[in-house]
This record gives structure tokens, C-alpha cells and sequence, in this order.
């Protein structure tokens, strides 16, 4: 190794293993700071919110798949957007999160702060059956968590938007509201997608994009 190179090269590896570390030890201390929250809050969460379980089924499935353009319909307060954010944090991705009543908007938007996830959302208040329509895509995650008689037409919307292994998801899907009976049959129907229910007793659907 040339005496230039070592002038050059070894430093560059002690300010990377630096940045490495110093990246380490800012998402151990959110990963504490998040999950403080969300068991302090666990039984609190009510106004449109999913359970604990089920915003850990939809964190588990963006890590797993590596998830990094996601979507969310109805934020409500901001359990579920907690829950995808923080997976994203860990794949480095960002979430679009739609929410029609402003009350639950900015309450949501200070949740986010206080756990410091503000970075990783970009919360809108709007009508989803006007901007699911106009947003460009492609996402790999989708939730839906919004008016069920809208949920087919959602996904409509959004089925050409998904990348190939993208994940649409659904919350309710177990529960007899209307709309929900007409969205499981539409996504059952499409030949590339595989959809399985999970979750808690509320019902959590994966609908896997497995080709165009």
C-alpha cells in the first residue's frame, strides 16, 4: 500500500465506521423512543385507530419485504402511520398518509412528532377519493383504513400503481361493513394477487401484487 493511498484511504474508513455508528446509534435511540409510545399508549388508542397487533402486523410486513414507497388511507390518529413509519425508518423509505377530519390530522401530526417520525411522513389533509387518483406512484405498501365502501374502488385506483411484490393491506376485513364482502371478492378475483387474511379479529388482508 502506497504511503498516498494510506494518506488518502484509512481515514475515509474511520469517518465511515464513524457515520456507521453514529447512524446505529440514532435509530436504537427512535427504536427505544417508539416503542416506549406505543406500549404506554397501547390500550389508549381508540377514534378509528387499528389494535397494537395489527400495527405490528403491517410493520413486520414492510421489514420483511424491505418496503420503501408506502401509502396509507385514513390516518386517524396516527397509530398505524406510527407503526409504517417506523419500519420505514429502517428501510429508508417514506410514507404518504391521507386523512379527511382535521381534528385527527393534527393530532396525528403530533404523535408523529413526539416520537420523531415527522421526517418520514408526508401527512395530507384531503378528500382520498380525490388524491388516491391523482398520485403518481408506484408504491410497494398500501393500507387501507378509510370508509369500507370505498375500499374496492381504492384499490382500483391503486392496483396499476403497485410494483410487482408490492402489498396492498386492509384493515376491518373480518367485520360485516358494508363494502368489505364486495373488496374481498374484487381482490380475490385478480389473478395476480394473492391475498390471505390475518391479524387480530378486526382482520388485517395481504393482498400480494404477483405480476402486472
Amino acid at each position: 500500500m502506497s504511503t498516498l493511498y494510506r494518506i488518502l484511504f484509512i481515514p475515509l474508513i474511520f469517518v465511515s465506521l464513524s457515520m456507521y455508528g453514529q447512524a446505529a446509534k440514532d435509530q436504537k435511540e427512535l427504536d427505544e423512543k417508539v416503542q416506549t409510545f406505543l406500549n404506554k399508549n397501547k390500550s389508549k388508542w381508540h377514534d378509528l385507530n387499528v389494535p397494537y397487533e395489527d400495527g405490528k402486523i403491517l410493520y413486520d410486513v414492510i421489514i420483511k419485504n424491505k418496503y420503501t414507497s408506502a401509502l396509507e388511507i385514513g390516518t386517524s390518529t396516527g397509530h398505524s402511520t406510527i407503526w409504517i413509519a417506523w419500519a420505514l425508518s429502517k428501510t429508508g423509505g417514506k410514507l404518504i398518509t391521507i386523512e379527511i377530519d382535521p381534528e385527527r390530522h393534527k393530532k396525528a401530526i403530533e404523535h408523529l412528532k413526539e416520537v420523531g417520525l415527522s421526517d418520514y411522513v408526508d401527512a395530507r389533509l384531503a378528500d382520498a377519493h380525490d388524491l388516491v387518483k391523482e398520485l403518481q406512484g408506484p408504491f410497494d405498501f398500501v393500507f387501507s383504513d378509510a370508509d369500507k365502501t370505498w375500499y374496492t374502488q381504492y384499490f382500483k385506483d391503486l392496483q396499476d400503481k403497485l410494483s410487482v411484490g408490492a402489498c396492498f393491506t386492509a384493515h376491518n376485513v373480518n367485520n360485516n361493513f358494508s363494502g368489505i364482502n364486495e373488496f374481498m371478492q374484487y381482490v380475490r378475483s385478480q389473478k395476480n394477487f394473492e391475498t390471505t387474511i390475518v391479524g387480530s379479529r378486526e382482520g388485517v388482508s395481504l393482498s400480494y401484487k404477483k405480476s402486472k
